[in-house]
């Protein structure tokens, strides 16, 4: 295992020819007469108008100028070539902090919060070692070339990380899938992960079983009441949001449609995202009008208030520069296969956790649940924001976070 110093490239001048050429000269799919807005996915003319803007107006470099002011690295691990950004903070009562993201986004994500976290917001803050990592095949990371790099292979591959950067102790944050890596790490590497924050821990109900019904039996009985009095009666309206039965229930839940096909067909899907970037952009757009804050926004809101066209399409650049589009999207493929997910999903988490939802999350479990399932030691619902905290509102994510590390530091847990 090694470390090497790295710099965000600029895009080759054939590349950007290329991406000019097919923005310039777009075939746009067929719609209907009538304008049903985003019922149907995204519409032409939102799409079209971020794709002109991103032919005549977005400048790659800005965004490339922004990345390299940070240390950027590449560590060989199982090998592997993983892009990281490690900022170190010059507070020594820092914390290290692995920050990871999911789909369809990438390290750029914190892009807005990195400078806080390292620096400290005021003299009380608690102040971090930030480190963010690129997933293999995510971005900058190369992608895995053999088959069975889920959950498992991942998760260590970022403990491996850690301990080779020189934290044998730290605290990892995470969103989407860097929640459920976030897990992973929290349950199999707990001699490392001292503290798990995240944005959506994924666990079970407290079931009848006999562990739950010795340890949480008031919890036990107010899940079994909720299956007959429903989950606002029991818990209170807004304390959850579960539309599926699974992972990819589209029939209940329209928004996992994408999930099923990127993990039964990741392949066939990419031809289209890979040779067209209006076809990728147009992909990951429906995912940032959908999951961000307010969630139900009006037709003609392409993206939130929150989130500029310039830091979508550097989301969408990224993908398209490093052809990690299908890498990336092959990961649900790998989850869904991975034989460690059941036991992973269904196991308690015994180190500190700190949970803040967002109103825009795609999921949301009641608090009893997370209780019943993990060591919970600070729990917070904001006010904004949806899937990608870190772009919609920087400060709050931040605050959770230091405070979680302050918690973590006064209790003598790291």
């Amino acid at each position: 295992m090694s470390i090497e110093p790295f710099e965000i490239p600029s895009i080759p001048p054939e590349d950007l020819a290329l991406l000019k050429q097919k923005l310039k000269n777009p075939k746009y799919p067929n719609e209907l007469e009538k304008d049903v807005g985003w019922k149907y996915g995204a519409p032409r003319r939102a799409v079209e108008s971020l794709v002109q803007t991103w032919l005549n107006d977005y400048d790659w470099e800005n965004a490339r100028t922004e990345l390299n002011q940070w240390n950027n690295c590449i560590a060989t691990i199982d090998g592997l070539r993983v892009h990281f950004i490690h900022e170190p903070s010059k507070n020594p009562d820092s914390i290290p902090l692995l920050l990871l993201n999911g789909w369809p986004s990438t390290v750029y994500e914190y892009h807005k919060v990195i400078n806080t976290l390292r620096d400290g917001s005021t003299n009380e803050s608690q102040t971090f070692h930030v480190v963010i990592a690129s997933m293999p095949g995510f971005g900058f990371s190369e992608p895995p070339k053999v088959p069975g790099y889920g959950a498992s292979k991942f998760g260590d591959i970022f403990n491996q990380l850690m301990k080779l950067i020189g934290y044998n102790e730290y605290l990892v944050h995470g969103t989407d899938f860097g929640s459920m890596l976030g897990k992973w790490l929290a349950l199999y590497r707990s001699e490392n992960c001292k503290g798990y924050h995240t944005t959506h821990l994924a666990c079970i109900p407290p079931v009848p079983t006999p562990t739950y019904l010795w340890s949480h039996p008031i919890k036990v009985a107010k899940f079994m009441a909720s299956m007959v009095l429903g989950m606002d009666t029991v818990y209170g309206r807004g304390s959850s949001k579960i539309k599926g039965k699974s992972f990819m229930d589209v029939e209940n839940d329209h928004e996992m449609g994408y999930c099923a096909i990127q993990a039964t067909r990741p392949y066939t899907l990419n031809f289209g995202l890979t040779d067209s970037p209006v076809g990728l952009l147009a992909w990951i757009l429906e995912k940032y009008h959908n999951w961000t804050y307010p969630e139900n926004k009006d037709d003609n809101m392409v993206l939130p208030e929150s989130i500029t066209a310039n830091e979508f399409l550097t989301q969408v650049t990224i993908y398209w520069l490093t052809n990690s589009i299908s890498s990336s999207t092959r990961f649900y493929y790998e989850v869904m296969n991975d034989s460690s997910m059941k036991d992973m999903f269904m196991s308690p988490v015994k180190i500190p956790v700190g949970v803040i939802y967002f109103p825009a999350e795609l999921m949301k479990y009641p608090r009893e649940w997370i209780e019943a399932g993990s060591n919970l030691q600070q729990y917070n619902e904001a006010n904004v924001g949806g899937h990608f905290p870190a772009l919609e509102c920087g400060e709050i994510l931040v605050d959770d976070i230091q405070r979680f590390g302050k918690l973590l530091k006064t209790k003598e847990y790291i």
